[in-house]
């Protein structure tokens, strides 16, 4: 298990600490999923309701919002920064910790698994009863895969992933690889290490070669009965509801949350950091750029029409502006 002193890690991040100095950290979480033993941060001055239920042992925050904190705090410049810095530490063992225990290969195998041709199977595996393994797979350490699942050739489950059970996934799909997650320090770009997980519960359909990255802190879930069709993207932290069937194409940037028994359809883009409530249909081609609260279908796609009717279409488009500012002007001369 990792640990790091408080005040060894105030010293790693050249932090000015305030509170108990004998605390023992063993990781970082995110403000939303606090708990003791581990440090969080607050970034976002937008989430400090969260502070007085906040049950971490320790947070990283900015000197203005000391008033609004009443655990031990790490007091840096840029919470951000020191988050990711910490996160690389955490990473760093981890991985070193791996190249300590190559030779301990441990994997528990039920009854009637089945291994396709040129697996490579890390340490730690626990595989359940009538699994099937495809050909070329790979399956890294500390994966959990439950009864009658099956996984087709050249499939890719990166570590800690958890896949329930009777779930099929299709070729060349891959599972658990890190989120598209960096922040700029001066010119460059410095890569967030992931520490979550992919969890997919029971009776999830994945088709091929769709990506599901794993949290970055947090975990992204795959919630029962799921269904998602071919080259879909599921970026770190997205939570997608029960039953819900996700159509070709569909990308779901960062943390978004999608609700119970929605239809996704084909190519809909969907922005980070929003939820869709249950019960949504959201037709083919959408930008979904904001949060949905109430059921219903939704569309924004622009219907196929003849290239000349197409261009008389972009160009009122793109004089809207002006047209509405006529149109007020002739309200404005009518109320007169």
């Amino acid at each position: 298990m990792f640990t790091i002193k408080i005040t060894d890690l105030a010293k790693q991040l050249n932090a000015e600490l305030f509170g108990d100095t004998n605390i023992v950290i063993h990781g970082i979480t995110s403000i939303y999923n606090t708990k003791k033993h581990y440090i969080t941060f607050l970034a976002n001055k937008k989430l400090r309701f969260l502070l007085p239920n906040c049950k971490a042992s320790a947070i990283i925050i900015d000197r203005e919002n000391i008033p609004f904190c009443r655990i031990t705090s790490l007091v840096v410049d840029d919470p951000y920064f020191a988050y990711v810095l910490f996160a690389k530490t955490i990473y760093n063992a981890s991985y070193n910790s791996i190249k300590k225990n190559t030779k301990k290969n441990y994997i528990s195998l039920g009854k009637n698994v089945n291994i396709g041709d040129n697996v490579t199977i890390e340490e730690n595996v626990k595989l359940g009863n009538n699994v099937t393994i495809g050909s070329n797979c790979f399956i890294g350490k500390n994966v959990n895969i439950t009864d009658n699942t099956r996984l087709f050739n050249n499939v890719t489950v990166h570590y800690n992933t958890i896949i329930g059970s009777n779930c099929i996934i299709q070729s060349g799909t891959v599972i658990g690889s890190d989120g598209f997650g960096y922040i700029k320090n001066k010119k460059q770009w410095l890569k967030i290490p992931h520490l979550g997980r992919v969890i997919i519960k029971d009776y999830v359909e994945i088709g091929s070669c769709t990506t599901i990255d794993r949290g970055t802190l947090d975990d992204t879930v795959i919630n029962n009965g799921v269904i998602i069709d071919n080259l879909c993207q599921i970026a770190h932290n997205v939570v997608i509801g029960e039953y819900t069937a996700i159509a070709g194409g569909v990308i779901i940037a960062g943390s978004s949350h999608i609700g119970n028994n929605c239809l996704i359809g084909g190519a809909t883009v969907i922005n980070g950091h929003i939820s869709i409530c249950d019960r949504v249909n959201i037709t083919g081609m959408s930008m979904v750029i904001r949060s949905i609260k109430k059921s219903g279908t939704y569309s924004s796609g622009i219907p196929i029409q003849q290239n000349k009717k197409w261009r008389k279409t972009a160009i009122l488009t793109m004089n809207i502006s002006k047209i509405n500012e006529r149109i007020k002007i002739i309200e404005q001369n009518i109320n007169k």
